[in-house]
């Protein structure tokens, strides 16, 4: 997942730290984490997160659900395990009773959420790293 989007991931930190978070959160009603596994190994996933921002227009009671960590690995591409786990998630999403759900697409994912309803915005992600701008 983190290759097809140009991200280093060989750092054994983040591991240890995302380790911790995932398990802290499978049993927080909040989020909704899926694998799929063949053979006793997982080959694909996906997550999603109910978040509670201020109401809007859009989204009058604020909550959305976020969609991320949606990737299989590369040897058990094309046989529908992505999708699998981005379908349950997103079943989850729509029991929690939110109106939206946003996601950041690779290109390689980018027409299975054309196919679910997902569309491109007119207000694009953007990002900052804090990090960078406190280093002089």
């Amino acid at each position: 997942m983190f290759e097809a989007m140009g991200v280093a991931a060989d750092d054994p930190r983040w591991r240890a730290a995302a380790r911790r978070w995932f398990v802290e959160r499978l049993a927080d009603p909040a989020y909704r984490i899926v694998v799929v596994e063949v053979r006793g190994g997982v080959v694909a996933c996906a997550m999603g997160a109910r978040r509670d921002a201020a109401p809007s227009p859009g989204v009058p009671d604020g909550g959305d659900v976020l969609v991320s960590n949606v990737c299989t690995l590369p040897d058990a591409r094309g046989q529908g395990h992505g999708s699998a786990a981005f379908d349950a998630v997103m079943a989850w999403a729509r029991e929690t009773g939110v109106a939206r759900a946003e996601l950041m697409a690779t290109a390689d994912g980018r027409q299975l959420y054309e196919r679910a309803g997902f569309c491109v915005t007119a207000f694009p992600a953007m990002r900052a790293d804090l990090r960078a701008m406190m280093e002089p």
